[in-house]
């Protein structure tokens, strides 16, 4: 676009030279009839110089070379799945964290009543064009809900530049109008579709099928139907029955501990100590409070006795510890580095399959420990760290996972929960344990939200979550139901190790206490 631009301006130069020549020749008209030179200019100039410069291909050379150009670019180019991709992140992040679409239209990343969750340093607004494309992606899903508070914001701003035209738009107020007042009528509100409808027709009166509209809307109207509309439901598109619990603890500041609980499913598994629907629970008792400490730990590894680990104990049930400075700022440049390359679109499990999700939007990519020494030296601080045998098959490789515009991953356990489960093809059994390492900081969301447990973590750049999957009786840990908060500003980078249970026997071995 700068070679068009500076193309473009040089032929314009041209142009406007041979204006100026032309003008100067005609100040005196009979001077150029007198003189045989000037005489000779114009006769040349009306025969062929005009010519020259209307019949000109330089500004179609122009064209082409930005037209070749954005052709060798193309497949580097987002494509539509990208854009509809972004436009339902924007509508993530505004469900997640309670964020009003005028406020995000605005630059705004607010809840009503509180403190911005993110201040950005330059304020960025969207334009009515794309907050009708963001109402658009969830038109065209029957999800009104959505489509009917960005196409509302959409309306409003094409309103105040009307007249006006960007060259970029590829919508207008009448699309916004169209298309919201359709959103109304199948949210059930007839009386505002016809009244947008109405003034669709001030601006496109001749519009046939928006006229039969205005008749059905009226028709529909006398004989008493859709006189008052209920408040429209928010989609749970991914039926998750959890839903409030996991945004309400994405929305605490830097991972508070909650003062509720969350009643847990009747199909989710349920750990032997506690009732399937627990009344309301307080925070930690005192006595639990005495056991979240912050200490050196050597885990009576050599590797670790010169610099011993920094562990931070951040809850009891379940056993959940943040080891700070896990890795160094070059390591995690290091396997970011390394798995650029090979990321793909994570997958989730289903039944005996693996696909994509949209409860799961991230990128991620898998490392032997053969990749480079940092990966070689990074199994074995996990390993002095937990105590656990990394050696193959009793590990799986490490996951680098990169949660870009919006990425989250909803509520989920990391153990199997069915024997079909693809996890049981590496014939070690269950996921133990987990550890995920954070590559990277970000500046607002991201946070790892355990549901039943009523907590959650923020990103700490550098730092390592452990967490067990499992009892020590081999039964899953139904506390450990986790979730990665959708990531409002920043990019996220994880790096995930689970250890698996066969070859821990005499590591992590069973209690005497069955039940445990």
């Amino acid at each position: 676009l700068r070679s068009y631009l500076r193309d473009e301006s040089s032929r314009l130069r041209r142009l406007r030279r041979f204006y100026e020549k032309v003008q100067a020749l005609h100040q005196d008209p009979k001077a150029s009839v007198d003189n045989p030179l000037l005489a000779f200019s114009l006769i040349k100039r009306l025969h062929s110089d005009w010519a020259n410069i209307i019949y000109s291909d330089e500004a179609t050379r122009n064209t082409q070379a930005l037209h070749d150009g954005l052709r060798e670019l193309e497949q580097e180019l987002p494509g539509t799945e990208d854009l509809d991709g972004a436009a339902r992140a924007l509508m993530r992040l505004q469900d997640v964290y309670a964020l009003s679409v005028k406020g995000l239209a605005h630059g705004v990343f607010q809840r009503a009543g509180h403190p911005p969750l993110y201040s950005p340093g330059r304020r960025v607004s969207l334009s009515a064009d794309d907050c009708f494309h963001v109402g658009k992606v969830a038109y065209d899903t029957g999800d009104y809900y959505h489509s009917i508070a960005w196409l509302e914001e959409a309306a409003s701003l094409f309103r105040l530049s009307y007249g006006s035209w960007n060259l970029e738009d590829g919508s207008s107020l009448e699309d916004a109008l169209d298309h919201l007042a359709f959103s109304y009528f199948m949210a059930g509100n007839i009386s505002h579709a016809l009244s947008l409808s109405r003034e669709f027709l001030r601006y496109d009166p001749s519009n046939q099928r928006v006229s039969r509209n205005v008749a059905k809307y009226k028709k529909l109207l006398e004989m008493g139907t859709g006189a008052s509309a209920s408040p429209l439901q928010r989609p749970n598109s991914t039926r998750l029955q959890s839903r409030d619990a996991y945004e309400e603890l994405c929305q605490r500041p830097r991972g508070q501990v909650g003062l509720a609980g969350v009643p847990r499913s009747p199909s989710t598994p349920v750990p032997p100590s506690r009732p399937a629907w627990p009344s309301l629970s307080p925070q930690p008792a005192p006595e639990q409070l005495l056991h979240l400490s912050c200490s050196y730990e050597t885990n009576s590894s050599p590797y670790l006795l010169l610099q011993p680990a920094k562990k931070e104990m951040v809850q009891i049930q379940p056993y959940v510890a943040l080891y700070h400075d896990f890795i160094t700022d070059a390591e995690a440049e290091t396997i970011k580095g390394l798995a650029g390359p090979w990321l793909q679109r994570s997958v989730v499990a289903s039944g005996e399959k693996q696909q994509k999700a949209e409860y799961r939007i991230s990128k991620s990519a898998w490392l032997k420990d053969t990749a480079d020494p940092v990966v070689r030296a990074l199994d074995r601080r996990i390993a002095a760290v937990t105590g656990l045998d990394l050696r193959p098959p009793y590990a799986e490789y490490l996951q680098v996972v990169n949660y870009g515009l919006g990425g989250h991953y909803e509520p989920h356990f990391d153990h199997a929960t069915s024997l079909k489960s693809p996890l049981y093809r590496m014939k070690s059994g269950n996921r133990i344990a987990t550890i995920m390492i954070y590559l990277s900081a970000v500046e607002a969301g991201g946070s790892t939200a355990f549901i039943y447990a009523n907590f959650s973590v923020p990103v700490v750049k550098n730092a390592a979550l452990f967490w067990w999957n499992l009892r020590r009786n081999g039964n899953g840990d139904g506390d450990t139901l986790h979730a990665g908060c959708p990531v409002l500003a920043g990019d996220k980078w994880v790096a995930n190790k689970w250890i698996h249970e066969h070859g821990q026997e005499f590591r992590r071995p069973c209690s005497a206490d069955p039940q445990d």
